[in-house]
């Protein structure tokens, strides 16, 4: 008998499928893997803006955590969206309990419309609780900003930001630089001890087909990492997923605001 590949991911539900766990779900599809999920909280969303968020009970978190890991099991985990000091707390003690490996933390803070996603009180609870058992986390600048208590606004400061951000205690850092503006889209991706970052580097698609971008670059991380790559071909493979599916994308229309990524597009067109 075969075996699957297996992704966990654990994060929230996003009712107009383009980013949380329905973006999730495709990526790990996408790339090969049986994916799996821990639903943290219902979103009402579409491409226009989150209009109500209800948050899962952190006991019931747990159940699902369980249930999945106690049976299936995964090679590798995403996590997205925690809203809460519980949850976030929750998340890390089921982890924590089954040995979990290719832990890719994807620290969800506000929406592409600019909702907000995480409670004030629980950054500290991120930073102190679930960084640390992090094998790679992959902020966006301004979520880099909030972590470290600063402004992150030129290319030169994200070196020291990765170094910064390690000292939390995660193994590696992917830090994304798309919030800088031009005509690239610089990442680095430092592993903790090491003496100088990774810097992938990407022509920015010119689109409005962006929602979920964030999810799916983690996911498509980790459904590397359980295909058995090692960290930095794991990223510049999953670089290479999300540039294709926003170049895709672009030639679509859907919704009024910000658009899906097309997951797909190795499938269909």
């Amino acid at each position: 008998m075969q075996s699957y590949k297996r992704a966990l991911t654990i994060a929230g539900s996003d009712s107009g499928g383009g980013a949380g766990i329905q973006a999730d779900l495709k990526t790990f599809s996408a790339i090969g893997c049986y994916g799996m999920s821990v639903i943290t909280a219902l979103t009402a969303q579409n491409t226009v803006a989150v209009t109500g968020i209800h948050p899962v009970p952190p006991d019931f978190i747990t159940r699902q955590i369980d249930a999945v890991l106690t049976d299936i099991g995964a090679d590798a985990v995403k996590i997205g969206m925690l809203h809460s000091p519980e949850v976030i707390a929750a998340v890390a003690d089921a982890l924590h309990r089954h040995n979990a490996v290719n832990i890719v933390l994807d620290p969800v803070m506000v929406a592409k419309s600019g909702d907000k996603l995480l409670q004030d009180d629980a950054v500290q609870a991120l930073r102190s609780t679930l960084i640390p058992m992090a094998d790679v986390i992959t902020p966006n600048l301004p979520e880099a900003g909030v972590l470290l208590g600063t402004e992150i606004t030129v290319e030169n400061q994200m070196a020291d930001a990765c170094r910064d951000l390690a000292a939390l205690g995660c193994r590696a850092v992917l830090l994304k630089g798309g919030h800088l503006g031009g005509t690239r889209s610089p990442d680095l991706l430092y592993i903790n001890g090491d003496k100088k970052p990774i810097r992938f580097d990407a022509e920015r698609v010119d689109t409005p087909n962006s929602h979920g971008t964030g999810c799916t670059l983690s996911s498509a991380t980790a459904a590397y990492l359980a295909r058995g790559n090692g960290l930095t071909e794991a990223v510049s493979q999953a670089k290479r997923y999300i540039l294709r599916a926003l170049t895709a994308g672009a030639g679509y229309s859907i919704g009024k605001g910000h658009g899906p990524v097309h997951h797909f597009h190795g499938f269909w067109t």
